[in-house]
């Protein structure tokens, strides 16, 4: 193994990989060492609603590739990686950050005695995520909306409160938790590629997945081979979607 490259250079070292090479293994402990890197990821509030799936198992790779319609990178790939959202998680994940307040402020710490930091940060969790996203079949949510319409007249506010927004603000954070590890599998000469394309309901059920969790997206790995990378890769040019204000 090379030493690990720069941040810039695993940007750019980067590809999405179709094609692995079956002759090289990699380290298990070191991807997984890069699925702890994603989970430094910045996340919405530090909710931290996502689970990472290592598939080490051939095996179970040979059964999750077809419901990824049998792409050569599902086909060829040495373990996978399911990014997964769980959005039904989230009573769970603030209570998780007020035990944090508690480590660092002090349980049980009297409002007379606390800071405005901590005041501002036990509100957060205790009644603004609450607020977010509690819901009844969407109806909930609605009504939150219309509510945040008639306040947004008199100042700004957020407005993504619905069901469907929150869901968009799990599968976001996870999006950058994914990014997290595919560079830092980058930077140690390791390949990726995110797969899009699959029957996400199929892989829910193989995986044995809860009702509330979503995939993301799955990400093949392994060490790339020449035909592997699809040609150069293309961008637009960069003056056509840079903007400065």
């Amino acid at each position: 193994m090379t030493n690990e490259k720069t941040v810039s250079e695993a940007i750019n070292y980067r590809r999405s990989v179709r094609i692995f090479d079956a002759d090289k293994s990699i380290d298990t402990a070191l991807v997984k060492k890069c699925i702890e890197q994603a989970s430094l990821a910045p996340n919405s509030s530090n909710m931290q609603l996502w689970e990472f799936y290592h598939i080490t198992s051939k095996d179970i790779i040979e059964q999750i590739a077809p419901f990824c319609f049998n792409q050569n990178a599902a086909k060829t790939a040495q373990q996978l990686v399911v990014f997964i959202t769980r959005k039904d998680r989230w009573k769970k994940r603030a209570k998780a950050n007020l035990s944090y307040m508690d480590a660092v402020f002090g349980k049980n710490n009297p409002k007379s005695k606390q800071s405005s930091r901590e005041k501002v940060a036990r509100n957060y969790y205790g009644k603004i995520i609450p607020f977010a996203y509690v819901d009844f079949l969407g109806i909930l949510g609605w009504l939150k909306y219309l509510l945040i319409i008639v306040i947004g007249f008199f100042k700004p506010i957020y407005r993504e409160v619905r069901q469907k927004d929150m869901r968009i603000v799990a599968h976001k954070s996870t999006g950058l938790a994914a990014q997290n590890f595919m560079t830092s599998m980058a930077a140690i000469g390791y390949d990726t590629c995110p797969m899009e394309g699959s029957d996400t309901w199929r892989v829910k059920r193989l995986l044995g997945l809860p009702f509330g969790a979503e995939i993301n997206m799955i990400v093949s790995c392994g060490i790339r081979t020449e035909k592997g990378i699809y040609g150069e890769r293309f961008r637009i040019p960069f003056d056509e979607v840079y903007k400065e204000v």
